[in-house]
């Protein structure tokens, strides 16, 4: 066995590992998952921001 064998050997481990993570990654099971992710950025954020008093005044130096 040499160093080219080797090589082979952790090529076609890391093209098995890839095709695992994709397999992972789009399996049905994660698809509401998913879903619920891409609706974040659309979800109204208005009760999560703090209320800012309006009588309050900055002072300056």
């Amino acid at each position: 066995m040499d160093i080219n064998d080797l090589r082979s050997i952790v090529t076609v481990l890391a093209f098995i590992a890839f095709v695992g993570i994709l397999w992972w990654a789009f399996s049905d099971r994660r698809k509401e998952t998913y879903e619920a992710a891409a609706m974040l950025p659309l979800d109204d954020d208005s009760e999560f921001i703090p209320q800012v008093s309006r009588n309050t005044e900055r002072k300056s130096s």
